[in-house]
């Protein structure tokens, strides 16, 4: 049965405002996302150009032919595969160590009691209110004793474990995991080790995958502490291979950025293949509990 001019009338008008709505919202969408992507498109086309096209007014926006001239520069002026290599090496290394020992120090501060528990937790929380600038000089002093200067495991190591980690594990596992899972494990004769492993950590491995991936990035990226601790060109990460590319004052902007164009291709690649579950992570934090 047809329905009624006076029904069908309303129905039209609200599917033609929301038709309206979705067409604004995708606009919107698609403003905000070359608005995000214009600066990559950018860094690759002064990375086939060289700086003195890259500082003409109205600036180029179409990409040049230069790209694999200045690329193999790159990898002539500075040994770019090894500090990709290196990259992945500590960037690996620290995102695992965080996803797991934060999870671990984090399950700590939400399932076990012990004394002075939520103090220490303060106080771990309130170190994130210290700039990371303050600890450079002590933890080169302590690095110097170890005899690591120059070394990967002086940029490791000190990321393996942040404030920031244990925040966000201890708050996932405080509102994922019950009481009562972890005393009906107790009472089947489970160990505390056993308690975290088995059952607390796999519940809660999207929230240390999101972690993981994030502190990925965040060492990737890092350039401050490597470039103070790091000396050998064998033992540099990519930032500091792209800041010796830079060998005199006068920088060559296309072959800056042809580097910079080149250390950001592996996190490209890497937020194609696991890009899908960092959002289901983040969503899946978003709505626990």
């Amino acid at each position: 049965m047809k329905p009624e001019p006076s029904t069908a009338a309303p129905k039209r008008a609200r599917r033609r405002q929301a038709n309206r709505v979705s067409i604004a919202v995708y606009a919107l969408l698609t403003l905000v996302a070359l608005v995000s992507v214009f600066p990559l498109y950018w860094m690759f086309v002064v990375a086939t150009t060289d700086s003195a096209t890259a500082t003409t007014l109205p600036p180029t926006i179409t990409p040049g032919g230069n790209f694999l001239h200045l690329a193999e520069l790159v990898f002539t002026i500075v040994p770019f595969v090894q500090s990709l290599l290196n990259s992945l090496i500590v960037a690996t290394t620290i995102a695992v160590g965080q996803a797991v020992l934060c999870a671990l120090a984090g399950f700590a501060f939400a399932k076990l009691s012990f004394p002075g528990r939520n103090t220490l937790f303060l106080i771990v929380v309130l170190t994130m209110t210290v700039p990371a600038q303050l600890a450079v000089v002590p933890q080169y002093l302590i690095m110097s004793e170890l005899n690591w200067v120059d070394s990967l495991q002086a940029v490791i190591v000190p990321g393996l474990v942040s404030a920031f980690g244990i925040f966000w594990m201890r708050q996932h596992i405080g509102s994922t995991i019950d009481d009562e899972l972890m005393h009906a494990a107790r009472v089947d004769g489970a160990t505390t080790w056993q308690i975290f492993w088995r059952i607390a950590f796999p519940l809660v491995r999207p929230a240390a995958y999101v972690l993981g991936l994030f502190t990925f990035v965040y060492a990737w990226n890092d350039f401050l502490w490597p470039f103070i601790v790091l000396k050998s060109p064998e033992n540099y990460t990519v930032q500091i291979a792209i800041k010796a590319l830079q060998q005199n004052r006068d920088i060559d902007l296309g072959l800056a950025m042809s580097g910079s164009f080149l250390a950001t291709i592996p996190l490209l690649v890497l937020f194609v293949f696991v890009g899908r579950r960092l959002v289901q992570g983040i969503m899946e934090g978003a709505f626990k509990g």
